[in-house]
């Protein structure tokens, strides 16, 4: 289907409840989804094809744009690549992993990072990235099944255009991390919770083995669970049609049932699960998630990183919700479902500023897109008029210019950040044939690059970071800090230093001064350049003798 017949599809738009076969509803379920009729195979593979024109295409084009990115491994993907084969490794030959993957990470390690590893192995970083941008496809697919049920055919095209073009999307299509698999077992919660309204309450609990497992796949998905079952609650109150609009009561009841059931559901699978997990996986919790130190990060920067990858679907989404408010006459929960949706965008944004810490901020942003993209492309549908019932007052390409500028927008902003860490490539061509299994130590700033990389050539146990060091000096003294390095330079415990002079600048500029030293026994191997968005970065590796 050409960008013509998305505009076709877009202005054959029609007013809720007033096209044959659909189904009229006071509550969100306005449009069933085609493609479930009886028939033969080929028949209802037709069927389902039919219509979903602009959604091969939106799913085409995030799959290209995604592809505009490249990098080598960032430092999270190779921690938990590297920490998927040491778990393998544990599970299938009892090696130990010389590490306590469960006391720091933010999701279950045995999950995740042990999924991945095993398309590392068989293809490599690009095979973990692949995951993550299946997992983000499926989610786009979601917010377009989503969308059209509770909004139509028109908001289900722009909210799945919104969502596959946004910045953190794309980000995180290319990212191997917990967050891509978390975002899509959200969405399908959330799709089950929407796909039900219509039968039985108890239905609704279908979504909580989905969102439990969202949890412990990572931890900060326990902030999205809330709207979930505010959906749950919130689209069973919808149901009933107009033959039941005086019985307002009993509606509510059913929602509230809905999501009384669900979060119980939820809270129980949780908490079966958290008692009987290790010490330290719930010290990693507490440090992660539920007791996370406070850092120095100002509110203003925070809000202007929300802003920039995120601030436009909010905007959108207060607009549907008065869009919902106007159109809905009345109906509370149409519009609190709306502003459930939309809100969500900001909790990201509200749980980082309490913390005053913006990292991980672009990833946890995506999170929120997802729920609030159906209600911003229904603010599009309604900026444009594609509701109107004269054909002549809708303006499609208004819609298709909003989707387009804030896809341009989106790949200018992405790409600084995905190419803001340097390319070790180079880095790792110099150190590969300089390091020997099991016999050596090594510091690194950011080792987890180069002990993934080099796995097949060295053991975890030899690595070490200038993040945090302890050493015990030939006279017995338990040193830490800047004095623990320079003591154990002194006593050349360490064959290789890479330096990159990146968080740890401060650090690698008195250590520097150490390896320059004259008699210190060590030498420049080799500056490699490692290019980034922001400037010029230089790997510095130094090398006894």
């Amino acid at each position: 289907m050409t960008a013509a017949g998305v505009r076709e599809e877009i202005e054959g738009e029609s007013a809720p409840g007033a096209t044959a076969g659909s189904t009229l509803v006071s509550g969100p379920v306005v449009e069933p989804e085609p493609g479930l009729r009886a028939g033969t195979f080929g028949e209802r593979l037709t069927a389902f094809l039919r219509g979903r024109g602009p959604l091969v295409l939106i799913l085409l084009l995030q799959v290209v744009l995604a592809y505009q990115l490249s990098n080598t491994a960032f430092e999270d993907e190779s921690l938990y690549l590297y920490a998927g084969h040491r778990e393998v490794a544990l599970e299938l030959h009892g090696t130990p992993t010389y590490d306590s993957y469960p006391s720091y990470f933010s999701g279950a390690p045995f999950l995740y990072p042990i999924a991945v590893a095993g398309l590392d192995s068989w293809g490599g970083l690009e095979a973990a990235r692949a995951l993550s941008l299946v997992c983000l496809l499926v989610t786009t697919g979601i917010v377009w099944t989503v969308t059209r049920r509770l909004y139509g055919r028109a908001p289900s095209i722009l909210a799945a255009a919104l969502f596959a073009t946004s910045a953190p999307t794309l980000f995180l299509s290319r990212f191997a991390t917990y967050d891509a698999m978390t975002i899509m077992l959200l969405a399908v919660g959330l799709w089950i919770v929407v796909r039900t309204a219509e039968r039985s309450v108890f239905w609704a609990v279908g979504a909580a083995p989905v969102l439990a497992l969202a949890v412990a796949v990572k931890y900060a998905a326990l902030l999205y669970v809330p709207t979930v079952v505010v959906v749950a609650g919130l689209s069973g109150v919808g149901v009933g049609g107009k033959a039941e609009a005086g019985r307002r009561w009993r509606r509510w009841q059913r929602g509230m049932l809905r999501a009384v059931l669900l979060g119980a559901g939820v809270a129980g699978l949780l908490a079966a699960g958290y008692a009987s997990l290790s010490p330290a996986m719930k010290l990693g919790i507490t440090q992660t998630t539920t007791n996370r130190d406070a850092g120095g990060d100002p509110v203003s920067a925070i809000v202007r990183l929300s802003m920039v990858w995120c601030g436009w679907v909010f905007v959108l989404g207060v607009v549907g919700t008065v869009f919902e408010a106007v159109r809905g006459r009345g109906d509370r929960a149409r519009v609190l479902l709306a502003a459930t949706l939309a809100g969500s965008a900001l909790l990201a944004t509200l749980y980082q500023a309490h913390l005053h810490k913006m990292q991980s901020l672009h990833k946890h942003l995506g999170f929120g897109l997802m729920f609030a993209a159906p209600v911003a492309g229904l603010a599009i549908a309604g900026l444009a008029r594609l509701r109107h019932r004269d054909v002549r007052r809708r303006v499609p390409g208004l819609a298709l210019g909003i989707v387009g500028v804030l896809a341009l927008y989106a790949g200018h902003a992405v790409r600084p950040l995905y190419e803001g860490w340097p390319d070790s490539s180079g880095m790792v061509d110099v150190v590969r044939p300089l390091v020997h299994e099991g016999h050596e130590h090594y510091l690194a700033e950011e080792n987890e690059v180069p002990r993934y990389y080099l796995r097949d050539r060295t053991q975890p146990y030899e690595w070490f970071t200038t993040f945090f060091f302890s050493y015990t000096s030939k006279d017995g003294r338990q040193l830490t800090g800047v004095d623990a390095y320079r003591a154990a330079l002194g006593d050349h415990y360490f064959a290789l230093v890479i330096l990159d002079h990146g968080p740890t600048s401060a650090l690698d500029d008195q250590l520097d001064q150490t390896l320059k030293a004259a008699g210190s026994g060590y030498r420049l191997v080799a500056a490699v350049p490692g290019r980034t968005s922001h400037g010029p970065q230089v790997y510095e590796v130094w090398g006894l003798g």
